[in-house]
């Protein structure tokens, strides 16, 4: 294992700067290090992030962006360009040894070099590296499920919708044909029901160029496992999202589980089986791995014991917030109640986090975070959306309108607003884009072909006869 060097540009004499380590280039660890770089004087500290992605996700504006009202390039934030001031470094922090104030981590170099992970030392942490997606042992998930939380997989499901319209456009095999217009997702919480909704608001427009494909040919699903979607936005929303969906032909199943999805047939709880080629799972997330290769506590669902303070509980010199992080709710009327881990808290206790650091430095007194959730919104498509703000409950245009004005105030940098609202502008002068770009997912595997060599890792080919559809 070899030690990063950790230069703590001093002169002789003078005293060293605290060196601080932020681990999570998502909503909490970029907004803390932009504040922290904002509000820190010359010489008192060094900041550096430790991100697997040189850049931060504007994860609301995935099902926009797979459904090709925004460019892909525009939803994420390049860090290296904010962060000016923060060494930038882009790996995975596979440790935390906070006794010695050390992270193992391993960059893009690791394997390169060959010496093993580097150990970066600091003074104080800020552990913010978020989560990852929830998934249980389904058969065939592995191999056939698609992800719904990176900006690759968005794309990567853009493409891949379009592909099975191709597929079903020219297949002669009403089997295959079956199977390739029928799309499984699973997961009724924001994700799962803005993918659906966007997607199949794209697909329907993109129905109008096959000759031989129509809306009415494709077979959306939507499985969840309570008995309620969008639980967010109350009960009373949800009923009207699942009218809303079901209206428009998508099959909402309730209480369901998906129990198999082995040789491209989903097999549900309820007993339905559909084979299909799509299945999008967005059963929710859970903590980073790296929080149990952590010595820090956590609680019985693996996240962060924090105080209302942002600090980790009974441990010096330990920040958290976030996903990441079990933070109470000191304005809910129940003891007990951690905030929620949302875009909504993550990014206002960043702000909160980085002042109490700073001021935790400068011997100050620390301030207690503390936000009331105003609401939540959601999009369904195109000028449709649902809303409860304040109490007050939308739905339709001005829900979707106000889904849009929300997040458009909310997207980092001016640079990423304009951008953002230029694209809206214009797809409201012009006609969606319904291009699919699958080989960006093996762009070398044509130039392999014509160099006389196999394309590596070929997708999974499909079984050549799927089962008919049984519903129970």
């Amino acid at each position: 294992m070899v030690k990063a060097a950790n230069s703590r540009g001093t002169d002789p004499g003078t005293p060293p700067r605290t060196r601080i380590l932020v681990v999570g280039g998502g909503y909490v660890g970029m907004y803390t290090a932009l504040r922290l770089q904002r509000k820190l004087r010359t010489g008192e500290a060094e900041v550096t992030v430790v991100t697997p992605e040189p850049y931060m996700t504007y994860q609301p504006f995935l099902p926009e962006a797979a459904a090709g009202s925004i460019s892909p390039r525009h939803v994420v934030v390049p860090l290296r360009r904010l962060l000016t001031r923060c060494r930038i470094v882009i790996g995975e922090a596979e440790r935390i040894d906070h006794a010695k104030r050390t992270a193992t981590v391993t960059t893009l170099a690791t394997d390169e070099e060959g010496a093993g992970p580097v150990e970066i030392a600091y003074d104080e942490l800020v552990l913010a590296p978020g989560s990852i997606s929830r998934t249980f042992p389904v058969p065939g998930l592995a191999e056939y499920g698609i992800g719904f939380k990176t900006v690759e997989e968005a794309i990567g499901l853009r493409n891949h919708v379009i592909e099975q319209m191709d597929i079903a456009s020219s297949t002669r095999d009403p089997a295959i044909r079956d199977a390739a217009l029928t799309f499984v997702f699973v997961g009724g919480g924001y994700a799962g029901v803005e993918a659906l909704g966007e997607l199949e608001d794209m697909a329907r427009y993109a129905a109008r160029y096959y000759h031989n494909v129509k809306p009415e040919d494709m077979k959306w699903v939507l499985v969840e496992a309570s008995d309620r979607i969008l639980p967010e936005v109350g009960p009373e929303l949800g009923v009207y999202t699942i009218r809303e969906l079901r209206r428009r032909n998508i099959d909402v199943r309730l209480e369901t589980r998906l129990e198999s999805c082995e040789d491209r047939v989903a097999v549900l709880s309820d007993g339905a089986r559909f084979p299909t080629r799509t299945v999008v799972w967005t059963a929710g997330v859970k903590p980073h791995p790296v929080l149990a290769a952590s010595d820090l506590p956590r609680n019985e669902h693996g996240r962060l014991v924090c105080t209302s303070f942002l600090t980790v509980e009974g441990v010096e010199h330990a920040w958290a917030a976030g996903d990441a992080a079990a933070v109470p709710d000191i304005t809910s009327p129940e003891p007990g109640v951690a905030c929620a881990p949302n875009a909504q808290h993550a990014v206002r206790q960043a702000k909160a986090l980085a002042d109490n650091l700073l001021a935790a430095l400068r011997g100050e007194v620390l301030t207690e975070y503390a936000h009331k959730h105003v609401g939540s919104v959601a999009s369904l498509g195109l000028h449709r959306g649902v809303a409860l703000l304040y109490g007050r409950k939308l739905k339709a245009y001005p829900a979707w309108f106000m889904h849009r004005a929300y997040h458009l105030s909310r997207v980092p940098t001016f640079n990423r607003k304009m951008r953002v609202l230029a694209e809206w502008t214009l797809a409201g002068l012009f006609k969606r884009e319904i291009v699919s770009l699958g080989s960006l997912e093996h762009p070398r595997a044509e130039f392999e072909l014509a160099a006389g060599g196999a394309p590596k890792d070929p997708p999974p080919r499909p079984a050549p006869n799927p089962p008919k559809d049984s519903q129970g």
